[in-house]
């Protein structure tokens, strides 16, 4: 059968990765204690007992901390964090484990404990920049149709749409959709998604369809008054050893993240506690806020008088951009920009467009490169606002969008940031249309429910790199 294929192709790619880690170790290992560990690490024995070592720690942080690069839901941050946490667990197990043998047999000598903090850093970059070589061979794989795997879907609501988008927007899922079975159509169904008959149909398939013709995951979004249908397919999933997943028909028209807890013996669905609403994460992200704006502030405070010289050669007028901005809560605060158009009566009114008169050459640039958007890190240092959250809106697209979309209030539970997922995202620039401002609330409010300091880097970098490719979306 297909699934148990999978299961199998799967395993093998773990089992590879599990294998490289070991092999990237011992060969750093050895590059670091011949020429980079001094006299002391020069001869074999030194070498083997060290790798002997470093390889028992590391099985004990591959038990706690497998690799998770095989899961076809995972993302670039989950990678990440989990190869961090490996890489932090076996160095904690190496160091207790070098200091109890070398205890227990006091004729050796003990490894120094800068060897620890010189050999670390350098170990946990080879080892993420790993992750993601292998992240992108696999990616590759996939994209050829090697470890692949099958969905089908049940229904006409429009909940099945945010299902295939997940399962289809990164190929290194390694996902095909065959399509869809429905009464209905799927209203804005992408094109790619079939629709492959009516619920009759479906019947007539499960009755039919051989092994080979059967998904290896299915996904029902039906409502619960058909709760006859979906026990039988249910039923059909588990004789043929196929993922079922129950989409609730409700949970698109909510537009949040639903959480399944269990009440008594009854199953129910909760809109869950952004994780920002925690004490402790808010002390983290506001402690990160500070030290990230005071080093960004620091490294390029001299480069401002530069910006600022450029900016009044090319326009007269002031060198910083302020205005008032929506912030948390709804409260409003003074953003402040460098200046990339000439002074204008409209600049409180009308977005930036691609070819926008009132911008000169420089302010073009800037905005192009995020440039203009670094003396915010000054709003982030006071608190109005955080390097990443939701992109502050200025007042009068605040008071036309919150009565245009029922949730863009939603998006203001959290501080604004310099950045943001929508901006990272294919959400940046001029909205012409409703829809891609909803595109964007949507995106915000995922990022509020979905928040870690992880996400928080990983948008940042996403961020940097749009320094040098800069976004189309971006005027």
């Amino acid at each position: 059968m297909r699934t148990r294929q999978n299961t199998k192709s799967n395993n093998l790619i773990r089992n590879i990765v599990i294998a490289l880690d070991f092999v990237v170790l011992v060969a750093l290992l050895y590059v670091y204690m011949r020429f980079l560990g001094g006299t002391e690490y020069a001869n074999g024995n030194s070498f083997f007992h060290m790798a002997t070592i470093s390889c028992m720690a590391l099985v004990v942080a591959q038990y706690l901390f497998s690799t998770v690069i095989h899961q076809r839901q995972y993302s670039a941050e989950k990678v990440l964090r989990q190869v961090t946490l490996l890489v932090l667990t076996q160095v904690l197990v190496w160091f207790l484990l070098t200091k109890g043998i070398y205890w227990l047999s006091p004729t050796r000598t003990s490894p120094k404990i800068m060897f620890t903090f010189q050999f670390a850093p350098i170990y946990l970059l080879s080892m993420v920049l790993m992750r993601f070589l292998e992240r992108w061979v696999l990616k590759r794989y996939r994209r050829l149709g090697g470890n692949t795997r099958t969905a089908l879907l049940v229904g006409s609501d429009e909940a099945l749409k945010s299902v295939y988008d997940f399962l289809t927007d990164d190929p290194a899922t390694g996902y095909r959709l065959l399509g869809y079975y429905a009464n209905h159509d799927i209203k804005d169904a992408p094109d790619k998604l079939a629709h492959l008959g009516t619920l009759a149909d479906f019947d007539q398939f499960i009755e039919t369809a051989t092994d080979q013709e059967h998904p290896d995951e299915l996904y029902c979004s039906l409502s619960w008054s058909k709760r006859d249908e979906i026990h039988r397919i249910m039923k059909f999933c588990d004789r043929n050893v196929i993922h079922f997943y129950f989409v609730p028909v409700f949970a698109e028209s909510f537009g949040h993240s639903l959480k399944v807890e269990q009440i008594g013996e009854t199953v129910g669905f909760t809109n869950y506690i952004d994780p920002l609403s925690m004490p402790t994460n808010k002390f983290i992200k506001r402690t990160f806020d500070i030290l990230f704006s005071v080093v960004v502030l620091t490294l390029l405070l001299p480069l401002f008088p530069l910006i600022a010289l450029i900016i009044k050669l090319q326009s007269p007028g002031p060198i910083f951009f302020k205005q008032l901005r929506t912030g948390m809560n709804g409260e409003n605060f003074m953003c402040y920009k460098f200046r990339s158009m000439h002074v204008n009566k409209d600049a409180d009114r009308l977005q930036a467009t691609k070819d926008d008169p009132r911008k000169f050459a420089f302010g073009n640039f800037m905005r192009k490169a995020n440039i203009d958007e670094l003396p915010q890190f000054w709003n982030v240092l006071k608190g109005d606002m955080s390097v990443v959250g939701p992109r502050p809106h200025m007042l009068a697209h605040t008071e036309q969008y919150s009565q245009l979309i029922d949730k863009y209030m939603v998006r203001h539970f959290v501080k604004p940031g310099v950045t943001g997922w929508a901006q990272v995202t294919g959400f940046r620039g001029e909205t012409k249309e409703l829809w891609q401002m909803e595109g964007r609330v949507k995106r915000d409010i995922w990022y509020i429910e979905n928040w870690s300091v992880w996400l928080d880097i990983r948008i940042i970098w996403r961020t940097f790199k749009s320094v040098f490719v800069h976004d189309e979306n971006a005027f």
